[in-house]
């Protein structure tokens, strides 16, 4: 019977210790881990012609990931096109219609010369310099009249052009934003659509997250915001899956400054904390760190 005594101490000894050690925080703020997620929309509206995004698939920057239908599109701007190109037939040539008045222009002044050597060896009389004066006169004003008549007509069709072109750029900017590019490196998180599916402009295709840092939030009191900075560095503790704990350097990059009453699902070292501070912390993930884990975080 003594011996049964000293069996259960024994066995009890144990449990007092893990139910004392339980009772010593070794952790200063909880949270769990997440991702700065970027949700990609389509700029577009049509038949997904291409579309290669798989969930967990890594994704470089401004890589192309699919296209959606711009035969429509490329069928209009082929039209505006041919609007712009018979608009521009109707231009005159001015250089040519001016030429022959320039011709006339340059006889007058010949003839005007000849009758002033006339008229100065009195072969001529002055009424028929004047006259050709006169004739000079006319030409020079039909001349600057045609052509502000031609320059007033080309001003008019180079400015009806003006919103062709106008309504081709808007075109190719239409097609450029149907090539889907991604927008930052990182891995695929969830698609939401499928090649060959018809998508509208604003309809989420696919959300990306960079993984290679994760964002640990956790929540700390009042109390605690006197001991933590911006860029302070921590330390923070992961389950390594073996009943064990695996620790890993973070930088705290952000401390809300706004309270809020603590969610449930975190622990604060103090639990008795009803308004806590929001703190975002970078930790650099090594592919074992997933999205939704619990971590464990010392000052």
């Amino acid at each position: 019977m003594k011996n049964m005594k000293y069996v259960f101490a024994a066995m009890l000894l144990p449990l007092m210790f893990a139910a004392c050690g339980g009772g010593n925080n070794k952790f200063d703020a909880t949270g769990t881990f997440e991702s700065e997620e970027v949700i990609v929309s389509s700029e577009a509206t049509g038949n997904l012609q291409w579309f290669t995004v798989e969930e967990g698939a890594v994704l470089q920057k401004d890589q192309v990931v699919g296209v959606v239908d711009t035969i429509q599109l490329h069928l209009k701007k082929k039209q505006l096109e041919g609007s712009i190109t018979s608009v521009l037939a109707k231009r005159p040539d001015i250089t040519t219609q001016l030429a022959a008045i320039q011709k006339q222009i340059d006889v007058a002044t010949t003839e005007k010369k000849r009758f002033e050597n006339l008229v100065q060896s009195n072969a001529a009389t002055s009424k028929q310099l004047d006259d050709v004066n006169s004739q000079l006169d006319v030409l020079k004003k039909q001349y600057a009249a045609t052509k502000s008549s031609l320059t007033i007509t080309t001003q008019g069709l180079d400015a009806e052009t003006l919103s062709l072109k106008a309504q081709i750029d808007q075109i190719n900017d239409q097609i450029n934003k149907s090539i889907i590019k991604n927008p930052i490196d990182g891995t695929v998180i969830t698609r939401y659509a499928k090649q060959s599916e018809v998508t509208a402009n604003g309809k989420a295709l696919y959300k990306i997250g960079d993984l290679s840092t994760l964002i640990l939030r956790m929540y700390v009191s009042g109390d605690q915001l006197a001991q933590i900075k911006l860029g302070q560095q921590v330390k923070v503790s992961i389950d390594d899956g073996k009943g064990g704990y695996r620790v890993v350097p973070g930088t705290i990059y952000w401390i809300s400054a706004k309270s809020e009453f603590t969610p449930k699902t975190i622990q604060t070292k103090d639990e008795r904390a009803n308004l806590v501070y929001a703190v975002k912390v970078h930790v650099k993930n090594d592919g074992l760190i997933k999205m939704g884990m619990y971590g464990e975080v010392k000052f």
